[in-house]
């Protein structure tokens, strides 16, 4: 039986499709804080997070940056934990607290989500 010239063409784009969706669907494992601390920096954090939300500083010179998320299903988050674009801190109270030093290296970390 013959193959409609068309729709053997259309193959190909098939696969593609299905294969970018099962990868697109992949979730990345999560972050293994406590191997980042000493070494991971406030640059990399901005470049992976984005801007923070927060920021307090220590009386020690150390700063603490809190990244929010927005609630399940929300827009916003532009990583696997970034800030959040439209975020209201009464809506939803989840978010990532990284403490930098005064050089800019992450010395503690907590999180809440």
């Amino acid at each position: 039986m013959k193959m409609n010239p068309a729709r053997k063409s259309l193959l190909p784009v098939i696969g593609c499709l299905v294969a970018a969706l099962i990868a697109g669907c992949a979730t990345a494992p999560p972050v293994d804080w406590s191997s980042r601390v000493g070494h991971y920096t406030y640059a990399q954090a901005v470049n992976e997070f984005g801007p923070p939300n927060r920021q307090f500083r220590l009386s020690n010179g150390a700063t603490e940056f809190k990244w929010f998320a927005p609630a399940p299903g929300g827009a916003g988050m532009n990583n696997n934990f970034g800030a959040a674009q439209n975020f209201n801190p009464g809506f939803d109270n989840r978010y990532l607290q990284l403490t930098f030093d005064t050089n800019g290296v992450l010395t503690a970390w907590s999180r809440n989500y």
